[in-house]
């Protein structure tokens, strides 16, 4: 079955940078577009970003554009989201899952504070 594991997560100060990890297994993970999503305390699913199957087409939301970077690795079935300049407002759990479908892993949580 689908497996999605995130990691990479902690605590980060303001204008820190993170890089989260998604290990795919279970379905043709080269075949598949993939998206990062979060959710913040309180909040719905927000999107972050997605990136087709060969990985040169990535999508970014405002917020995301110039700071969140996604990338893929389809010899190693991972998936990347490289995160600079974090501001409080990205503190959310992140999550990654296919493009098609809402199953997604457990997720990370990424803290942004002093």
């Amino acid at each position: 079955q689908v497996q999605l594991v995130e990691s990479g997560g902690g605590l980060v100060q303001p204008g820190g940078s993170l890089t989260l990890s998604c290990k795919a297994s279970g379905f043709n993970f080269s075949a598949e577009a993939m998206s990062w999503v979060r959710q913040a305390p309180g909040k719905g699913i927000e999107w972050v970003t997605s990136i087709n199957p060969a990985g040169d087409r990535p999508g970014y939301p405002p917020f995301a554009k110039d700071r969140f970077f996604i990338s893929r690795d389809n010899a190693k079935n991972m998936l990347y989201l490289q995160m600079n300049n974090l501001k409080p407002e990205d503190t959310a759990v992140y999550f990654c899952k296919k493009w098609s479908s809402v199953e997604r892993g457990p997720g990370t949580q990424v803290t942004v504070s002093l």
